[in-house]
C-alpha cells in the first residue's frame, strides 16, 4: 500500500527568510507551546484578494465573474470555502480556473456568490486547461519565493522522498495543500502542507 508524504515549508513574513521544516510539521516545544498558536488563515483585518486585470487574457471567462462577485460580497477564500465545504486553496484555484468544479460546487458558489447557477453551468463545466496562467521561471516575487525554495531544497528533497519511499514521485494530482497562518514572539509565520500520493516508477 502507498504511503503519502507530507512536506511542509514555513516561512517567517521576513525579506529572505524561508526556514523549511521537517516533512511532518514539527509541534513546538513545551516551553513554546503557549506563545505559538495557529490563526486562522484569512484575517478580517487584511483585504480580500481581487483579480490581477493583467492575468484576464490568460484566464477563462469563469474567472472575471467568480471575482467579481467575490468583491462585491467582500468573502475572503476561506469564507467561501467554508461554505462550498472545500479547502479554501482549492477554491481559489477554481477561481483561476485551475480546479474542475462539481455540480454540488457550482450551485453553492450560485447560493454564496449570487451569480446564476446557468452561467457558473456556463463557465465552469467542462475541463480545466491548467498552467497557463504565469510564465516560468514566475515573475510575481511571492510566487517566485515558492519557486525558489524549489531551486534551493529540490534535490534535498529529493534525496529525503527517495530514502524514505524509494525510486518514484510525489503526485500533484491525488493531492492536496493547505495553508496556516502560525504566530509566535518572533512574529508572522506562512505554513505551507503539500500531501501528495507517493507514486513508485513502473519495472518493465
Amino acid at each position: 500500500m502507498s504511503r503519502i508524504p507530507r512536506l511542509a515549508f514555513s516561512t517567517r513574513i521576513a525579506p529572505r527568510a524561508i526556514v523549511p521544516v521537517a516533512s511532518s510539521f514539527v509541534r513546538p516545544s513545551v516551553g513554546h507551546t503557549a506563545a505559538r498558536y495557529f490563526h486562522p488563515t484569512a484575517m478580517a483585518s487584511y483585504p480580500i484578494a481581487t483579480l490581477d486585470a493583467s492575468l484576464v487574457p490568460r484566464l477563462p471567462p469563469s474567472s472575471p465573474t467568480l471575482f467579481e462577485a467575490k468583491k462585491k460580497k467582500n468573502l475572503s477564500f476561506e469564507a467561501i470555502a467554508k461554505e462550498v465545504g472545500r479547502e479554501e486553496v482549492a477554491i481559489a484555484a477554481m477561481f483561476y480556473g485551475q480546479a474542475q468544479a462539481s455540480p454540488e460546487d457550482i450551485e453553492k458558489l450560485s447560493q454564496v456568490l449570487d451569480i446564476p447557477v446557468e452561467t457558473l453551468e456556463s463557465q465552469l463545466s467542462g475541463y480545466p486547461d491548467r498552467g497557463r496562467t504565469m510564465d516560468m521561471p514566475p515573475k510575481e516575487p511571492l510566487i517566485y519565493r515558492l519557486y525558489e525554495i524549489v531551486q534551493n531544497y529540490g534535490y534535498a528533497y529529493k534525496a529525503v522522498l527517495n530514502e524514505k519511499f524509494g525510486d518514484g514521485i510525489m503526485s500533484a494530482i491525488s493531492f492536496s495543500t493547505k495553508v496556516e497562518k502560525e504566530t509566535d514572539e518572533k512574529g508572522d509565520w506562512a505554513v505551507i502542507t503539500l500531501r501528495g500520493k507517493w507514486l513508485p516508477y513502473s519495472r518493465f
